[in-house]
């Protein structure tokens, strides 16, 4: 593990016994009887681990920099992916990835944000958070999937909408705020994953969609739990506490009918098995299309307003 987080440390600790057995089985071949015995004791520390996360930690999962990402999702489930550049307007935002692609045979429209993967890719990508061409290049994208009636499958991952003066002076709220009203209104299937982080409206103007599922260990939220802390508390320290409070893990959303599904991930994170979350991913976007390409694109766009206006509901007493 490269990579690891104050919670793994149990597991890491193992897996360096493991490998240092691995080194001295070469010499001493008896030594390697010793590692199914540990092997089996880190499976068990592990699923005991994560089977008590904290929101907090599973936040910092959530972001993990091992994680895989929209354009490692790409690779491993859409055949023939074109990516399509540029919102016609102003520059071609890398933040967010858009394109065309086939997925077990269908021509689908493809939008996900990109964190990126070491530093210089994470720079070149601004760490995920998109700026008003990144939207508009996602709206565009969208408006030719509509034209051609294509499915619109997004993949959700960032930190927020980037949040600098030259975002603000380029529109970022007008950008967010049109895709809210295009998206809600499109006839085309829309199915939206969060794969890592969701955050703000930074994630809502490529999530207005008719399914909206969530990985086991990714969060959804109008804030972060950093920025919660600094507004309520003026205090950083307490962003544990405020993860708590937001609600913001899949199950949460799922018991709040946020979202309608969670899709399970492997012991650890999506991170220690790609290919394995790729097709799970893979599996259930598709079982999700299939259901509602049978639903007629008039109805289909009235059960999505239903659905949306559902969200954040309460009873008077």
């Amino acid at each position: 593990m490269k990579e690891h987080l104050d919670f793994e440390k149990p597991v890491v600790q193992i897996q360096e016994k493991i490998n240092q057995l691995k080194d001295l089985g070469k010499t001493n071949p008896k030594r390697l009887d010793e590692i199914p015995k540990l092997e089996k004791k880190m499976g068990e520390i592990q699923r005991e681990i994560y089977a008590k996360l904290t929101p907090w930690q599973i936040t910092q999962l959530a972001r993990h920099p091992m994680r895989p990402g929209t354009s490692d999702y790409i690779h491993m489930i859409f055949e023939g992916f074109t990516e399509l550049h540029g919102d016609r307007l102003y520059g071609d935002d890398k933040s967010v990835i858009t394109g065309l692609g086939r997925l077990e045979g269908r021509s689908v429209i493809v939008i996900g944000h990109e964190k990126g993967k070491g530093v210089k890719d994470r720079i070149a990508h601004n760490f995920g958070m998109p700026h008003p061409e990144g939207y508009r290049k996602a709206l565009r994208i969208m408006q030719l999937a509509e034209k051609f009636n294509k499915p619109i499958i997004t993949f959700v991952d960032t930190p927020g909408a980037y949040p600098g003066v030259e975002a603000e002076e380029r529109g970022q709220s007008e950008a967010i705020a049109k895709n809210l009203l295009e998206m809600s209104r499109f006839s085309v299937p829309i199915i939206s994953v969060v794969i890592g982080e969701g955050g703000s409206g930074g994630a809502l103007a490529i999530s207005v969609a008719d399914q909206m599922l969530m990985l086991e260990y990714s969060v959804y939220s109008v804030i972060s739990p950093e920025g919660c802390a600094a507004i309520l508390w003026d205090d950083p320290a307490k962003s544990a506490e405020a993860a708590e409070s937001l609600r913001l893990t899949a199950k949460d959303l799922l018991e709040l009918g946020v979202i309608e599904q969670i899709i399970p991930e492997p012991v650890g994170g999506a991170h220690h098995a790609p290919k394995k979350m790729a097709e799970l991913i893979s599996k259930t976007v598709c079982k999700k299309l299939s259901a509602l390409e049978l639903v007629p694109p008039e109805e289909r766009v009235k059960q999505r307003y239903a659905r949306l206006r559902k969200i954040g509901a309460y009873i008077e007493t």
